[in-house]
């Protein structure tokens, strides 16, 4: 049981920055394609990043591309993602998925094919 948990959430003035971190146990980190999900209050949970296993490929929702960056460190099993020029439209609860991969370049925006979540870190941005 892959056991997934978030940090790095707070609450930023809009243009600051935040890193979050997603720290991975109880699985083989290295086989899993990951992402990084939202949501705010009142909406559904929409994608917001993703990265093969290999590190090789990366997807992102359009509206935080050229502000986000998603990265992974498979020898520390954890999965970032660097936030910034924050706009006060990106806060919501930040959750981190992983999903077993059939190959290292597989990659994946959809919240329903994921196999794990983590717990979720709050990012508040105000304006």
């Amino acid at each position: 049981q892959v056991q997934l948990i978030e940090s790095g959430g707070g609450l930023v003035q809009a243009g600051g920055s935040l890193r979050l971190s997603c720290a991975s146990s109880g699985g083989t980190f290295s086989i899993y394609a990951m992402g990084w999900f939202r949501q705010a209050p009142g909406k559904e949970r929409e994608f917001v990043a993703a990265i093969s296993e290999n590190g090789a490929n990366t997807d992102y929702t359009d509206s935080v591309k050229g502000r986000f960056t998603i990265s992974s460190d498979n020898g520390k099993n954890t999965l970032y993602l660097q936030m910034n020029s924050l706009k006060p439209d990106d806060t919501a609860v930040y959750y981190c998925a992983a999903r077993v991969a059939g190959s290292s370049s597989y990659i994946e925006s959809q919240p329903q094919e994921y196999d794990y979540w983590g717990q979720g870190t709050q990012v508040t941005v105000s304006s």
